[in-house]
C-alpha cells in the first residue's frame, strides 16, 4: 500500500506539468487579451488605471511583452522576473493578479471556504437523493417505483442548473415575493442564516450532480443482487436490511465512488453558474470574473489549484477501493 501510494504521488509531477503547460497555453488562446480588456475598461472609465493608453507600456508592465516561453519559464519559477528575482510555482508563489494586485493564494484563501461549503452541501444532498433513490429503484425492478425512480435520474440529468437556480429565483419572486439572500452571511455570526441562503444553490447542484449517481447505483445494484453470495445471504435466512445493507450496497458503491469521486472536484473548482446566479463568492465566480478580464495569471493558477486537488481526489478514491472491498490490493 504504501509502495502504491509514493508511485501514485510521483506521477503527480508528470501530470501537473503537463497540465500547466496546457492550461498556460490554452488560457492565451481565448480570443481577446488581457491588454485589450485593460485597455477597454481604461477608455471606459473602470477598474484601475494603467496610466495612458499605450500597448507596448502595459504589455511590458503585464510581462507579456517577451516570447510565451519565457513567460511560462517565470510562471513556473526556473526563470527570473522583471525585477530579477526568481519566484514562481515551483517556489510556492502561484502568481499575482493582474488586476487587483492579490497573489493567488490570497484569493483563493478568502473565497475557498464558501465554495468548500457550497460544494459539500451539495454533494451531501447528491447523496441523499441518488442512493437511496438508486437502491429502491433497483429492487423494485420495472415497478412503477422503478419507473418513477428513473425518471428522476434523467430529469436530473437532462435539466440545466443554470436554468433551474435562475427558475427558482425567478417564480418564488413573482409568486410569493420572495428572494433568496444575496449577501454573504458568514457561519460564524449568523449560523441558521447562512444555512438558508446555501441550502436552496446546494439543492439545485446537488440535484444535477445526483441524477448520473442514481443512474449507476441502480445499474450495480441489479447487478449485485443477482450474484451467489446475495443468494447464499437469503439462504441463510438473513433479514432483508441486513442482506441489503451489508452485502450488496456495500459492494455496489465500488463503481459508485468512481462517479461521485470527481464530482468532489467542483467543492474546489465551484459550481462557476450557481456561485453567478446566487451571488456567492467562491472561487467559481473568481475563476468566471479572471476570465472575462483574461487575467492570465489567476485563471492558470486557479487551474493548478483545481489539477491538484483532483489528482489527489483520484487517489483517494482508489485507496476507498481498499476500505470497501478487501480482496482489492495495491503493491
Amino acid at each position: 500500500m504504501f509502495a502504491y501510494i509514493i508511485r501514485r504521488l510521483l506521477l503527480v509531477i508528470p501530470t501537473i506539468f503537463i497540465a500547466s503547460v496546457i492550461i498556460f497555453v490554452l488560457i492565451r488562446l481565448v480570443p481577446g487579451s488581457a491588454v485589450d480588456a485593460m485597455i477597454a475598461m481604461q477608455v471606459g472609465g473602470g477598474y484601475g488605471s494603467v496610466g495612458g493608453i499605450d500597448r507596448e507600456d502595459i504589455e511590458r508592465r503585464m510581462g507579456l511583452d517577451v516570447p510565451i516561453v519565457v513567460q511560462y519559464g517565470r510562471w513556473i519559477g526556473v526563470l527570473p522576473q522583471m525585477d530579477g528575482r526568481v519566484s514562481g510555482i515551483l517556489q510556492g508563489n502561484l502568481g499575482t493578479s493582474m488586476w487587483s494586485e492579490k497573489t493567488v493564494l490570497e484569493e483563493v484563501t478568502i473565497r475557498w471556504p464558501v465554495t468548500f461549503q457550497l460544494g459539500l452541501m451539495a454533494l451531501i444532498v447528491a447523496q441523499l437523493i441518488a442512493l437511496p433513490i438508486g437502491v429502491y429503484s433497483a429492487l423494485r425492478q420495472d415497478k412503477w417505483g422503478d419507473y418513477t425512480g428513473r425518471s428522476f435520474a434523467i430529469l436530473c440529468i437532462s435539466v440545466p442548473g443554470f436554468w433551474l437556480g435562475t427558475m427558482v429565483i425567478v417564480f418564488p419572486s413573482i409568486w410569493w415575493s420572495y428572494m433568496p439572500p444575496i449577501m454573504l452571511i458568514p457561519f460564524t455570526e449568523d449560523p441558521t442564516g447562512n444555512l438558508r441562503m446555501f441550502i436552496i444553490p446546494a439543492i439545485v447542484l446537488g440535484m444535477a450532480m445526483s441524477g448520473l449517481t442514481m443512474r449507476m447505483t441502480r445499474t450495480m445494484m441489479l447487478e449485485v443482487m443477482r450474484q451467489d453470495y446475495i443468494r447464499t445471504a437469503w439462504a441463510k435466512g438473513l433479514r432483508e436490511r441486513a442482506v441489503i445493507i451489508r452485502h450488496a450496497v456495500k459492494n455496489a458503491l465500488i463503481p459508485v465512488i468512481t462517479i461521485v469521486g470527481p464530482q468532489l472536484g467542483v467543492m474546489l473548482g465551484g459550481a462557476i453558474i450557481v456561485e453567478q446566479i446566487f451571488c456567492l463568492p467562491g472561487i467559481g465566480l473568481l475563476f468566471l470574473r479572471s476570465m472575462q478580464m483574461r487575467d492570465y495569471t489567476m485563471v492558470s493558477g486557479l487551474m493548478i489549484i483545481l489539477g491538484v486537488w483532483t489528482v489527489f481526489i483520484n487517489l483517494a478514491v482508489d485507496l476507498a477501493y481498499g476500505f470497501l472491498d478487501p480482496r482489492i490490493r495495491y503493491r
